[in-house]
């Protein structure tokens, strides 16, 4: 796919690290937010993060060259091939937000919000342009996170999806399709499965807060880092997926019928483990870490390929 011209609108979190995806994969990029301190700070973060992200000089030079500043929002879809939409999760405020990017972006612009919470038929359905409009939804942070799940609404347009999900694809990241629409997406329902049980399991006393974060750590997370539960099944069993289907499988359903609790977030529950993280870890101490998590998942990436 040739590079195009990309319109980042909100510069928060997401939209400052989508601004450094595509222009690091040679589209144009404009970035538009309505505080110009905003603007300001992610082109202040952008400066910061390519110098960690791209080592060479020059190309970290023309990757930044690529990024621009908008005064208005209309400014900044104008000639857009693609517009990201990163604003609050509010719907009213989405709603006002994506009417405005429909109302002054081409006809042909895929339109595509990163909402972590929103179903994308309860922002778009008033639209003129809604068979445009779809959820691109990424992993904070994308520039280092490749996934995106690609939603429509039931009146979004197969071809405007195949487009959203190629652009995704040839700007690096990893897109997944998500068939209909359902609460909390794929990746936030597998998340919430596994976040739910171990509240309930620290609401019931069974082990610790870091104990459990090891569980992950130092157990399912280096293998899930290259490959998923359903291989990783697959690959623990001489007969492959069926083979420890028929071995496990009742295993499972044991542990299904008393997973979960009726109150995971318990009072106490969420007490325990918010002083089991400030004491290991100061609330002054988490942008450093931040950044030793972004250090440690670009050399893992760099690992991986």
């Amino acid at each position: 796919m040739t590079a195009g011209s990309a319109a980042i609108v909100g510069t928060g979190l997401i939209g400052r690290s989508w601004a450094l995806v595509f222009a690091r994969a040679g589209w144009s990029v404009k970035l538009f937010d309505p505080s110009p301190e905003a603007a300001d700070n992610a082109a202040k973060w952008i400066d910061a993060a390519l110098a960690d992200d791209v080592p060479d000089a020059d190309r970290r030079s023309a990757v930044r060259r690529r990024i621009g500043i908008s005064p208005t929002l209309a400014d900044a879809v104008a000639g857009a091939t693609h517009v990201q939409e990163n604003t609050t999760e509010a719907l009213e405020l989405k709603r006002t937000v994506l009417a405005d990017i429909d109302r002054l972006a081409a006809p042909e612009t895929i339109i595509a919000s990163s909402t972590s919470a929103l179903l994308p038929s309860a922002f778009s359905e008033s639209l003129p342009g809604r068979a445009r409009v779809l959820v691109a939804h990424p992993v904070n942070p994308p520039h280092l996170v490749p996934l995106v799940e690609m939603l429509g609404a039931p009146w979004t347009s197969a071809e405007a999806i195949a487009r959203a999900t190629d652009t995704m694809t040839a700007i690096g990241q990893s897109p997944i399709r998500i068939h209909r629409e359902i609460d909390g997406f794929v990746l936030n329902r597998l998340q919430a499965a596994l976040v739910n049980e171990a509240m309930a399991l620290v609401d019931a006393k069974v082990a610790s807060p870091a104990d459990i974060d090891k569980c992950l750590t130092d157990g399912l997370a280096l293998r899930w880092a290259f490959i998923g539960p359903f291989e990783t099944m697959d690959l623990n069993a001489d007969g492959g997926f069926a083979d420890y289907a028929r071995k496990y499988r009742s295993l499972f359903e044991i542990m299904g019928r008393t997973l979960g609790s009726s109150r995971p977030w318990s009072e106490a529950a969420m007490s325990v483990v918010s002083d089991d993280r400030r004491q290991r870890l100061p609330l002054d101490a988490i942008a450093e870490r931040q950044r030793w998590r972004d250090s440690q998942v670009r050399s893992l990436r760099k690992l991986k390929t």
